[in-house]
C-alpha cells in the first residue's frame, strides 16, 4: 500500500486559487475572523461556514483561499504566536528563554483555545520561524548541538501550552483536591514512603503555576547543561 502523501504546508501554497473572479478576501483577514470567533466561543464555533458567516460572505469563497479547517487552525495558531515580543538578548541565554517563554505564556493565556493546538497540531509558520529564530540565536555560543537546541525549542512550547491549560483548567483547585486525598491516604498508614515525604516536604505547597519559570529553568539546564560559571558569578 501507497503511504498517503502530506499536505504540503499552507505557507508553501499560492494565497489564493488562480481561476475565477477577483480576489475580495486575504488569507489574513480570514484568520483574524477565524481567531475572533475561538476567542469569544471556542475553537470547536470555527468552521468554514462560521467564519464565511462571520465575514459576510458563502463558505465556498473561503475555499479559494484556505482548503481545509486543518489549514485554518494553522493560521490561526501562527498568527497568535507573532503577538509574543521577543526580550533582547543580553548575553545571558537561560534568561533570555524564560523571558521568551513567559511573554508566550502570557500570549496563550489570552487565547484559551491555543494552548490545545501549540500540543496536539504543533505547526511551523513565518511567525513560529521567527521564535525559532530567535531561541537558535541566543543559544548561538552555546556549545549544544543543533538537534538539542531545536528540542530546547520543542520543550519551551510544549512545557509553557501545558502550564497555560492547568492554570486555565482551574488548577490549584484540582490540586486542593489531590492533596485533600494524598492526606487521607497518608492518614491509613499504609503508604509510609508517602508520608514520609509529605512530612519533610512544605505544609502548603506552592501551585505550579507559580513556580513556571524555576520549573522551566531547571528543565532548560538539564536538557542543555548549568550557565557558564561567570554568568553564575555575575548573578544572572
Amino acid at each position: 500500500m501507497t503511504a498517503r502523501k502530506a499536505a504540503s504546508s499552507i505557507w508553501l501554497r499560492p494565497e489564493r486559487a488562480a481561476a475565477g473572479r477577483p480576489a475580495r478576501r486575504s488569507r489574513a483577514e480570514i484568520t483574524a475572523a477565524a481567531i475572533g470567533i475561538a476567542d469569544r466561543e471556542g475553537i470547536d464555533a470555527v468552521s468554514m461556514r462560521r467564519v464565511a458567516a462571520e465575514l459576510g460572505t458563502g463558505a465556498a469563497s473561503l475555499y479559494r483561499y484556505v482548503e481545509t479547517r486543518e489549514d485554518l487552525l494553522d493560521l490561526m495558531t501562527d498568527a497568535v504566536c507573532g503577538e509574543c515580543p521577543l526580550p533582547e538578548p543580553d548575553g545571558d541565554w537561560l534568561a533570555a528563554l524564560i523571558a521568551m517563554a513567559e511573554r508566550f505564556r502570557a500570549t496563550l493565556r489570552r487565547h484559551a483555545w491555543l494552548p490545545g493546538l501549540v500540543l496536539t497540531r504543533p505547526v511551523i509558520g513565518p511567525n513560529g520561524v521567527t521564535l525559532l529564530e530567535y531561541v537558535l540565536e541566543v543559544l548561538a555560543p552555546h556549545p549544544a548541538d543543533v538537534a538539542t537546541k531545536l528540542e530546547a525549542f520543542a520543550m519551551i512550547n510544549g512545557i509553557t501550552a501545558s502550564f497555560v491549560q492547568f492554570e486555565l483548567a482551574g488548577g490549584p483547585q484540582a490540586q486542593e483536591r489531590s492533596v485533600a486525598y494524598l492526606q487521607h491516604v497518608v492518614a491509613s498508614g499504609r503508604r509510609p514512603r508517602l508520608a514520609r515525604l509529605l512530612a519533610e516536604g512544605p505544609q502548603a505547597p506552592a501551585e505550579p503555576a507559580d513556580r513556571f519559570g524555576d520549573i522551566l529553568a531547571r528543565i532548560l539546564t538539564g536538557l542543555l547543561g548549568p550557565r557558564p560559571r561567570t554568568q553564575q558569578r555575575l548573578g544572572r
